[in-house]
């Protein structure tokens, strides 16, 4: 057992004995994460690291390099259709609080579009002394001529929300107003909210988030406010949703969080407000496009004769359905290597999103004479995908974007039924990808299941295991790690003679539920041996060795990376264990 053997053995000791007997850790001082001793303790370790990496010879280039494009004010701006306009709220070097803008699209496809601003948060943080932090706007539907404002104080999860008017743009006298909480609301009509928030004690889960629901009128105090709905201190949270589409506007819904994997479905009808219970399975998610219910499946449901497998996409009638008749249409199966990624509505049809083997691809359903159809839409290739509809209402067309490690960031209009799209938006280059390729690999894990992941590397890479390798990876919450483009990555790592591995470890969502689930609870581990099989496997095709490998991870993928760690130290040469979830055991006292 060597040195660094020894070090990790005696941490995972003191880890493990703290676990059992808190007050025997002798590092416990390091939770008073911003007191004086923790950041003193925190600025000498990074001295030590920045002594040693500011005397590398390409240092001050890597580090200028990776400033210019961490800076640049080259982004494309993300829109949502709100009425007639297109909104985005904006930050950069001038506006650090940001502004809520908006435009129209003919103005968007310009490389320099025309912005109204709508309003400015660094002006009203500055007029209310405080530092806001933008948290979103909910709007009326279908006039889309007030909205409901979200701004924290510093960024904190509860928010102050207060009636805003878009077309005064100004907050609106005597309008509806809520302390700050956690919480948010939803409009029924112009005078009329239905309210999540903190009413008082008792009224929050024990996860910190509403569990009542109620109906606010406005001219009445919010004490005064009905409630519609009270979960449990148990549950996680409860939430409700007004459908904002044209001839179902009159829909709300509850969602009542029982955990964060498992909630109940409540319809409510809008004239009596009669709760019935959405009979869906628990781990099921459901939405509404039109008079269509939607339901993704995170496990198997049987139906009668018929089982729909986890990771389905069905849908039915909503109406047919609160009938009782369950005669679902599958919109999309899973298979080992294929799973649901999405899915959007236009006026007239449906684009789902599909994950095969780690790459996107979009199909068309439509609904004509009573059945659905089907057909492939050839956008992309080899590339990460998303889509989003401009406005399900009145509109067939979408957005979507494409992106892959090698290939900047690009925005294109599509329309349902058309295979053309309008290139609207792209992000530069920040480095040469030329002599780069893409290359997707499997290594075998430990119980015999097959790990695909990604290597970026030059084209005339040597397998002579001497490559320096970064293995990055993540393995939770059902996440997939898709191929995506960071300028950083290529200018600071690739162009300098490295490799980059994206893992797509099992606790992700690359291949749906079953990948996630494979990786919950008890088989936790599983997603560990996933990680070290990747970085075993890059050492047998001899594209890098245990010397001149590095793993990263970051958040639930630093406790990833750490796990490794202390298992495998003889596998890797560095680590970077970011921002890490490690203690778990005490997780639930921490800040």
């Amino acid at each position: 057992m060597n040195k660094l053997e020894k070090t990790l053995l005696a941490l995972a000791t003191v880890v493990s004995t703290s676990a059992i007997a808190s007050d025997a850790d002798p590092f416990l001082w390091l939770e008073e994460v911003n007191g004086d001793k923790a950041i003193s303790w925190v600025k000498a370790e990074n001295a030590k690291t920045e002594a040693v990496l500011s005397k590398h010879p390409k240092f001050n280039a890597i580090r200028d390099k990776a400033l210019e494009i961490l800076d640049s004010k080259e982004r494309i701006p993300g829109v949502t259709k709100r009425g007639e306009f297109f909104y985005n709220f904006w930050q950069d070097a001038a506006n650090p609080r940001g502004i809520w803008r908006r435009t129209s699209l003919l103005e968007y496809k310009k490389a320099q579009p025309k912005w109204d601003i709508v309003f400015d948060l660094d002006a009203y943080s500055k007029a209310e002394k405080e530092s806001w932090v933008w948290k979103g706007a909910t709007f009326l539907y279908p006039s889309y001529d007030r909205v409901m404002v979200a701004i924290s104080r510093g960024g904190a999860d509860a928010n102050v929300l207060r009636e805003f008017d878009v077309v005064k743009k100004e907050f609106v006298a005597d309008g509806f107003t809520l302390p700050e909480a956690k919480g948010e609301v939803v409009w029924v009509n112009r005078d009329t909210l239905l309210v999540q928030t903190d009413f008082g004690a008792g009224s929050m889960t024990a996860s910190g988030y509403p569990r009542i629901v109620k109906e606010w009128t406005r001219g009445t105090p919010l004490s005064a406010a009905k409630t519609v709905f009270e979960g449990a201190t148990s549950d996680v949270r409860v939430v409700t949703t007004v459908s904002q589409q044209r001839g179902f506007a009159d829909r709300q819904y509850v969602y009542q969080a029982l955990t964060f994997y498992t909630a109940k479905y409540f319809a409510r009808d809008a004239k009596t407000g009669a709760l019935t219970l959405v009979e869906v399975p628990a781990d099921a998610s459901v939405g509404r496009i039109r008079d269509w219910m939607m339901v993704s499946l995170k496990s198997d449901w049987k139906i009668g004769e018929t089982t729909y497998p986890s990771g389905a996409l069905i849908a039915i009638n909503e109406d047919n359905f609160m009938a009782g008749k369950r005669n679902f249409d599958v919109l999309f199966k899973p298979s080992a290597r294929r799973s649901l990624a999405g899915y959007t509505a236009t006026k007239s049809a449906i684009i789902v999103n599909e994950l095969d083997n780690v790459k996107n691809k979009f199909v068309e359903w439509r609904y004509i004479d009573g059945a659905w159809g089907s057909a492939a839409i050839p956008h992309g290739g080899n590339v990460t995908m998303n889509a989003s509809a401009v406005d399900r209402n009145t509109s067939d067309d979408y957005f979507f974007s494409q992106a892959d490690f090698l290939a900047p960031s690009t925005l294109y209009l599509g329309t349902a039924g058309s295979d053309k799209a309008e290139k609207l938006k792209a992000l530069p280059a920040f480095f040469d990808a030329a002599p780069y390729k893409t290359v997707q690999y499997e290594a075998t894990s430990k119980d015999g299941e097959k790990i695909p992941y990604f290597v970026v590397m030059a084209k005339n890479t040597k397998f002579d295991g001497g490559n320096p390798t970064l293995l990055y990876g993540y393995g939770g919450f059902e996440v997939a790690m898709v191929p995506s483009y960071s300028g950083t990555t290529g200018a600071a790592w690739l162009d300098n003679g490295g490799v980059y591995v994206v893992a797509n470890i099992r606790g992700g969502g690359e291949f749906g539920p079953r990948w996630h689930q494979a990786g919950l609870k008890a088989n936790r581990q599983k997603v560990y041996d996933d990680f070290i099989a990747v970085g075993e496997d890059l050492s047998t095709r001899k594209i890098t060795s245990p010397k001149h490998l590095a793993i990263y991870g970051g958040s639930n993928g630093g406790l990833l990376v750490g796990a490794v760690m202390v298992q495998r130290p003889d596998l890797f040469k560095a680590v970077v264990c970011a921002v890490p979830l490690l203690d778990m055991q005490r997780y639930h006292k921490l800040l």
